[in-house]
């Protein structure tokens, strides 16, 4: 979650159009003053490499929101990960987002969990997702409160660290709401200040809790130079990190949906040269399963998510999950072009109006390549296997991972009448 209440605004990249939320309304937007890399401008030493894979998991923030959460959906939707083999794929961080906590903090300034969605505590809920082979996120603001209005970290990040260490928390999602700025102080500056005490309280506790930075989100529209400075040091703050736009909720409209699924997609692919292995651009949860999504477009989201290398968060209602979605979240070719160990997230390296190609080079050699058709009508995409960056051979054996089909070709990579919002994801090698 992420300033909830933000408008989604239109924006071209590289003839791409983007869709995203904007910054808080409370944040002035002198973004470009007092830049945290001003000569003496002090940052954190990096933060442990916690994630040298794209984390997976799910979180409930997307189908559930406020209303919907509570200790049973949450343990329901982690059974129903490893019922479905999925938490044996690699989907194991469970992550309860906003408003779990209390309106008040107790009175030794401790976050109170809301008893009566979670009845047994949240050091409970980390116990059980534990015994499952699972592990424990939670959700927090470095600001003043959070964007659902609870209380936020400011002021304690020691104490709310140490109280997540406690609890078994193993990842933390730290939003960007309500951060105050100071007379004379940039925006930017407050957010690094702020984001970088979380980050020391974290690993003062000892234990490792991997990191997810949402201040990018916060800059996208503040110019590309000051939101890509942000993620460089959200890079050194943390693991992963919220580069723009919410992804849609449960009860938007399918047309809603999709528009929200090119629009991350889209920004995020312009990122690529920020991210590196274990520092992940994060371009929102996975809508596989999510009621309206055609098979095509979540077909779509998955494969271009794992092109990119991001991380692969599923917010859906896990134990009505339709087979057809099942397949999609839990193809083990799919997830395995996102978690390959070099790490590289894909590039755009051609694109035509609604359509794009991305390359991603995969440790053994191979590359996955994604032909995307954004359009409303069918298209026949191709490139060549230079373009691709693929080594001259004699031939390329290509394996499509959605249907698992396989073939040869000689220069050119081609996928014929590609639906529209469909993706076909190819896994190529050079045979010499």
């Amino acid at each position: 979650m992420s300033h909830p209440s933000a408008s989604r605004i239109g924006r071209t990249l590289t003839g791409l159009t983007a869709v995203a939320a904007c910054s808080a309304a409370l944040l002035p937007t002198t973004a470009t003053a007092d830049p945290v890399h001003a000569p003496g401008a002090q940052l954190a030493s990096g933060y442990p490499n916690l994630a040298p894979t794209p984390p997976m998991g799910w979180n409930n923030w997307s189908y559930y929101q406020c209303g919907g959460l509570n200790e049973k959906v949450v343990l329901d939707n982690a059974r129903a990960l490893v019922r479905k083999g999925l938490a044996h794929q690699g989907y194991r961080t469970v992550t309860v987002d906003d408003c779990w906590m209390t309106k008040q903090r107790g009175p030794k300034g401790e976050l109170v969990p809301d008893r009566t969605k979670f009845p047994h505590g949240m050091g409970y809920v980390g116990q059980e997702l534990h015994k499952m082979g699972l592990k424990f996120g939670i959700y927090e603001d470095v600001g003043t409160l959070t964007c659902g209005k609870y209380p936020g970290s400011l002021g304690h990040f020691a104490q709310d660290a140490r109280l997540f260490a406690s609890w078994g928390v193993d990842y933390l999602k730290a939003d960007g709401c309500n951060v105050p700025v100071a007379k004379g102080q940039s925006k930017e500056r407050a957010f690094h200040d702020l984001y970088a005490q979380q980050s020391r309280a974290l690993r003062a506790t000892g234990r490792p809790i991997t990191f997810s930075v949402s201040a990018p989100a916060y800059f996208q529209f503040s110019g590309d130079a000051v939101w890509h400075r942000v993620i460089k040091w959200s890079a050194q703050l943390g693991n992963l990190w919220r580069g723009g736009a919410d992804i849609a909720v449960q009860q938007s409209t399918s047309a809603a949906k999709w528009k929200s699924i090119q629009g991350n997609f889209r920004y995020n692919a312009n990122l690529a040269d920020l991210q590196r292995p274990g520092r992940w651009n994060d371009p929102d949860f996975l809508l596989v399963g999510d009621p309206g999504l055609p098979r095509n477009e979540m077909q779509s989201q998955m494969s271009l998510w794992a092109v990119m290398a991001a991380p692969l968060i599923s917010s859906t209602d896990l134990g009505r999950l339709s087979p057809q979605a099942q397949a999609i979240l839990g193809n083990r070719e799919v997830i395995a072009v996102d978690q390959d160990p070099l790490g590289v997230q894909g590039h755009i390296v051609q694109q035509d109006g609604d359509a794009a190609v991305l390359s991603k080079p995969l440790r053994n050699g191979d590359r996955a390549i994604a032909l995307f058709n954004g359009g409303s009508t069918a298209r026949t995409l191709s490139l060549t296997a230079s373009s691709a960056g693929l080594p001259a051979a004699s031939s390329y054996r290509l394996r499509d991972l959605v249907t698992g089909r396989s073939g040869r070709t000689a220069r050119t990579i081609v996928a014929r009448d590609v639906p529209p919002h469909a993706t076909v994801l190819y896994r190529v090698r050079a045979e010499r």
